[in-house]
């Protein structure tokens, strides 16, 4: 089965809502290929590694939470940008892009996705004050110590963890995939046990000690391998199209 272009990325759109949400990037289709769709190539980051892997596939278009021509970033169309483009328009291939309409959605976010993996009953948003703040917190069915759950987070991710442990039992955690580390005092006024994000920043260890929480950093590349694959798959039964999940390692 094919799918016309145009009609993917206007679905895509809606199910994200990807207009209504003000962002660091453009969100959707961020690069034309051809107008027909037949197998989609899904990963974190549009790397010149995914690229290749998608012209190896076949692939008619490239979905991905890391996309291009973030705010801030030099326009031109050199170097490691320009040998990345001409990989996609040599071949015909699309790029789709979405950065935090992917981080929010309620059903394939990355954030929903990685407490569907841990197993963490999720109860709200981190910050219900405050939109900006896309991190979630929620609930363990039983409580574990923190070097359990960071054997557990070790076993799901594929990857040791930064542990930064606590004196107390984890039940209730609040959570942000990727770069999130700057949420913990958000995490802190939630009452959680246990902070996890992606990354951690040399204050993050303070900001746990302190406070009197634990800390785990699981990696922003291996907390946001869900939520694109759970779009892929959605866009894939909603046009019977063929979804390929390429990983690309990275141990950030």
């Amino acid at each position: 089965m094919a799918v016309a272009l145009n009609t993917l990325v206007e679905e895509a759109d809606r199910y994200l809502a990807a207009a209504r949400i003000a962002d660091y990037c453009p969100n959707g289709l961020q690069v034309e290929g051809a107008p027909q769709v037949t197998r989609i190539v899904s990963g974190v980051t549009a790397s010149q590694a995914l690229l290749d892997a998608a012209v190896e596939a076949d692939a008619d278009l490239v979905l991905v939470h890391h996309g291009y021509f973030w705010k801030g970033e030099n326009p031109c169309v050199t170097g490691m940008k320009q040998r990345r483009l001409k990989t996609l328009l040599k071949h015909d291939i699309s790029l789709l892009a979405y950065h935090l309409p992917l981080d929010l959605h309620a059903e394939v976010g990355n954030n929903v996705q990685l407490a569907r993996q841990l197993d963490i009953t999720v109860e709200g948003p981190l910050d219900p004050d405050n939109p900006k703040v896309v991190g979630l917190v929620g609930s363990l069915s039983e409580a574990m110590t923190p070097r359990d759950f960071a054997r557990k987070v070790q076993e799901v991710m594929g990857r040791e963890p930064l542990l930064i442990e606590g004196e107390q039992m984890i039940r209730r955690v609040g959570w942000c995939t990727g770069g999130g580390q700057g949420y913990i005092d958000q995490a802190v006024l939630a009452g959680v046990d246990l902070y996890l994000s992606g990354e951690a920043s040399e204050q993050t260890f303070h900001s746990a000690r302190e406070n009197g929480i634990s800390f785990i950093a699981a990696g922003h590349h291996a907390t946001e391998r869900y939520g694109v694959q759970a779009l892929g798959d959605y866009l894939a039964r909603r046009f019977a199209l063929e979804h390929i999940f390429i990983d690309c390692p990275n141990p950030i």
